[in-house]
């Protein structure tokens, strides 16, 4: 399936940047860890990172019932992943650039009322950040299940952007050699498992975990 970029989803400058297959978008989306929410509070902007998860064509966001930007049945919002994959170094400094992948998802995200979505919801989130999490840990009680917002975002409206690749330097800046040229990779990375101060020695680090780590460490 194919992207169908609406007015608010169209690229404007380095449209040639743009990616048109939905699978792109999940695959942005899938890489992530965290995402940032902009929506408006009070008449201005405000941008929070937050955990999320996507289950197929639904992305899901959560958070404290205490926050004041969840209270709502439905807000509008403006949610945004990137992976920032190098610093790339031109000759000019005009040239600097960054290689990057981006997914931005306009649309009006609704509370999740349901007691089974919700549920399947939050699994959906710790699952995308540990797989195997979910059957590991407790479950969340009823006085936790209170205490969470969740709301649920259609990812219809979406941009991809990326750019890759060495950097863009003039024909006289590249005649005339006078610095150093090309990129600098940027990874995250999955670190060693590190033991809670209060965790019995005789746990070990459970195989989702250490598979986890050592496919993406």
């Amino acid at each position: 399936m194919t992207l169908s970029p609406t007015t608010r989803s169209t690229l404007g400058r380095k449209s040639d940047r743009a990616a048109t297959d939905r699978a792109d978008l999940h695959a942005v989306l899938d890489a992530g860890l965290a995402c940032h929410v902009g929506f408006v509070r009070d008449g201005a902007p405000v941008v929070l990172p937050t955990a999320y998860g996507r289950d197929g064509e639904q992305l899901y966001l959560h958070g404290s019932t205490g926050a004041r930007w969840l209270a709502g049945a439905e807000l509008p919002v403006c949610v945004t992943v990137t992976h920032l994959d190098g610093i790339v170094h031109a000759r000019s400094v005009m040239h600097f650039s960054m290689n990057y992948r981006s997914a931005v998802v306009h649309g009006t995200a609704r509370r999740v009322t349901d007691a089974g979505e919700r549920l399947h919801a939050l699994r959906t989130i710790v699952e995308h950040l540990t797989p195997g999490a979910w059957d590991h840990a407790r479950r969340p009680d009823r006085r936790e299940l209170a205490a969470t917002a969740v709301l649920a975002l259609d990812l219809t409206e979406a941009s991809v952007k990326s750019r890759s690749g060495p950097p863009s330097d003039d024909d006289a800046d590249v005649a005339a050699d006078l610095a150093w040229a090309g990129v600098v990779p940027v990874a995250t990375v999955l670190g060693e498992p590190e033991p809670g101060p209060d965790l019995p020695e005789h746990h070990t680090v459970p195989d989702h975990l250490v598979s986890r780590v050592h496919r993406e460490g």
